[in-house]
């Protein structure tokens, strides 16, 4: 039987968390720089728990006015504290509220850089190896952060999008470009379907990109995040796809 991961970047500022965590396996949560702060994070951190969905971390790039979104010109160093510091933050909270971290993520910007830079991948998962090395590191299918992983004795998880465009390479379409994002529910439900049992996706330019699938993420800033959400929860139903989170995805 198939087996998948469903992840969702909360603790935003949208309006549908309370909504799609009950849905989801694992929750991104961002962790005050990119957007969120402690009232967030904790709120975030208790409906996981109330729900049953795993809780990660969701660091991302000093730069709230840009959502994290916008490239910056930064040192591995800069990259590494930056780590170090929000896994500092959302822990001391996952603490307090009884929820054990299972994973981190990172955002944006910081995500898509990490992707193809290794020194910045490093960087990242040295700061996880140095806070708490069970932590599980989710990154792009393909990417130097799951080099980096598997470098620094780290678990990881291979990530896919419902709502994104590829390049040829197996990188994301940058959202500044044209057909960046996958808007048709119906066309995202079977590019995921495809990602999970077949390892293809098509990209932008018509070629299949080969992907490795344990968990798939939909943006929960997104307009149909919760439309989306529902629908893949329908659609792993009829496909004979167990959903459960990244720990008993990648065990």
């Amino acid at each position: 039987m198939y087996k998948i991961d469903l992840n969702c970047d909360l603790g935003e500022g949208a309006a549908f968390d309370e909504q799609i965590i009950p849905l989801i396996s694992s929750a991104n949560i961002a962790c005050g720089f990119h957007a969120g702060d402690s009232e967030t994070m904790a709120k975030t951190l208790e409906l996981c728990k109330k729900n049953g969905i795993a809780a990660g971390a969701h660091p991302g790039y000093p730069d709230k006015e840009n959502f994290g979104r916008n490239n910056m010109d930064v040192t591995p160093e800069q990259v590494y504290y930056f780590t170090l510091n929000q896994l500092g933050a959302i822990s001391a909270l996952a603490k307090a509220k009884g929820v054990k971290l299972q994973h981190i993520k990172p955002h944006g910007a910081m995500y898509n850089m990490a992707a193809k830079n290794k020194a910045l991948s490093d960087a990242i998962a040295k700061a996880v190896k140095d806070f708490d090395g069970s932590l599980i590191l989710l990154a792009l299918s393909g990417s130097e952060m799951i080099n980096s992983a598997k470098e620094y004795g780290l678990k990881y998880a291979a990530e896919v999008f419902a709502d994104r465009a590829y390049e040829k390479d197996g990188t994301l379409r940058a959202r500044k470009l044209e057909g960046s994002m996958i808007t048709d529910e119906n066309e995202a439900v079977k590019r995921v379907i495809r990602m999970v049992k077949e390892g293809k996706v098509t990209c932008y330019t018509g070629e299949d990109v080969c992907v490795e699938a344990h968990s798939v993420c939909v943006h929960g800033d997104g307009e149909k995040a919760l439309d989306f959400v529902r629908m893949l929860n329908d659609a792993f139903e009829k496909e004979g796809i167990e959903l459960a989170c990244i720990e008993r995805v990648i065990d």
